[in-house]
């Protein structure tokens, strides 16, 4: 197939961006190559051409790393529901098709080089939830902990983000609110992360504030984009959460209303 490719070219954070075309790059791509192994074809083609190859986020190349990610004709991981760019194969394409190519477009993930974004923020919202007061060691008897079926399947399910930041790309309001609650609700569901539950769903929404996320906007965009297909329900749960903790969040000395 033949394709005609318009990629957003950036050399760095501070340099100004462009699309840029290629098609005679963009030809005789087979159908049974992933989407980052036709943009390997167009880099092979550029470097034989002197140019500079195009830059792209990828790791595992099997749908679990959530390290890949643009945004293709304007959808998040490009036209298929629940997959990742590296397991969207060519045939979901027609010959002719015009394709435009862009980074990952929110403030909280600036643009490292063409089509690469850091997402380093990411990384500090889960550092800033902390960790978990289980004792290392040997593990624990299955059945010492009691865990209702239907948490665990819950659990299970927040914990299928793979931190892409397709709900960020996608959302109007660059919010992260899907990922900040998969991350904190797959803890909270479970016995073991109650303990740390109320510290840990204000610490990561504060960081996910400080990194200039924007808020819940409500327009579903994230769960249509996430490539595994993370329910709007967990961030329900987490509004939930982080209400509580506030309510039961001790009030400091000296403030208004106190023992005196």
């Amino acid at each position: 197939m033949n394709l005609t490719l318009h990629v957003w070219r950036q050399k760095n954070r501070t340099a100004p961006g462009a699309f840029v075309s290629y098609t005679e790059e963009a030809r005789g791509i087979s159908t049974d190559m992933s989407f980052l192994e036709m943009l390997d074809v167009v880099n092979e083609r550029l470097i034989h051409k002197g140019q500079e190859p195009i830059a792209f986020d990828h790791d595992c190349r099997e749908g679990i790393c959530g390290q890949c990610g643009v945004v293709v004709n304007g959808e998040t991981h490009g036209p298929r529901r629940a997959t990742t760019t590296c397991q969207l194969h060519m045939r979901s394409f027609r010959d002719g098709d015009v394709l435009t190519i862009e980074p990952w477009r929110a403030g909280a993930f600036p643009v490292v080089k063409d089509l690469m974004v850091d997402r380093s923020a990411f990384d500090r919202v889960i550092a800033a939830g902390g960790f978990i007061s289980v004792r290392t060691g040997n593990a624990p008897e299955a059945n010492d902990v009691a865990v209702p079926k239907q948490d665990a399947d819950l659990a299970m399910d927040a914990a299928a983000c793979i931190g892409c930041g397709a709900c960020v790309a996608a959302c109007p309001n660059a919010s992260a609110m899907l990922f900040v609650a998969a991350k904190a609700e797959h803890l909270n569901l479970l016995p073991q992360g109650h303990p740390e539950k109320d510290r840990r769903v204000v610490a990561m929404i504060d960081q996910a504030d400080a990194e200039g996320f924007g808020n819940c906007s409500n327009h579903g965009e994230c769960e249509a984009a996430c490539p595994k297909e993370i329910s709007l329900g967990f961030i329900a749960r987490l509004n939930g959460d982080y209400r509580r903790a506030l309510v039961k969040r001790p009030r400091t000395v000296g403030a208004s209303g106190g023992s005196g």
